[in-house]
């Protein structure tokens, strides 16, 4: 399962990823600037793998995966995430491609499956 959280100037209030009883408090390196970090959730092993980036958006998004399949070498990556809209970018279609290339669905190194609309409660990352 994979979901980004951004952290802005000014905001009182953020959203991390945390336990709802429970407050989380993340320093901002620069109260100028954005902070993204996409995460993801391994729900074999129950790891948590989180990058920090400049932004939300299809080049890191391409970053964040490949970063996945160092962590996974040679092994299959079963995606699960919300519908932005750099999930489904021509940029991204394109790069799922060449990594999947001309194998048969079943075989495909990288599947990616998007939760339903607005529901949150299907991502298990949201309660990390």
């Amino acid at each position: 399962m994979i979901d980004e959280c951004h952290l802005l100037w000014g905001y009182l209030l953020g959203y991390a990823w945390g336990r709802t009883d429970e407050r989380i408090e993340i320093p901002l390196k620069n109260e100028k600037e954005r902070q993204t970090y996409y995460g993801a959730l391994d729900y074999q092993s129950k790891e948590f793998i989180v990058q920090e980036y400049k932004s939300g958006n299809t080049k890191n998004t391409i970053e964040f995966i490949k970063y996945l399949q160092q962590r996974r070498p040679g092994k299959k990556l079963a995606i699960f995430w919300h519908r932005a809209s750099y999930h489904n970018s021509q940029e991204f279609r394109e790069y799922l491609v060449t990594i999947n290339q001309d194998l048969a669905e079943e075989e495909w190194l990288i599947n990616c499956t998007k939760f339903a609309p607005n529901a949150l409660e299907q991502n298990p990352i949201e309660d990390i």
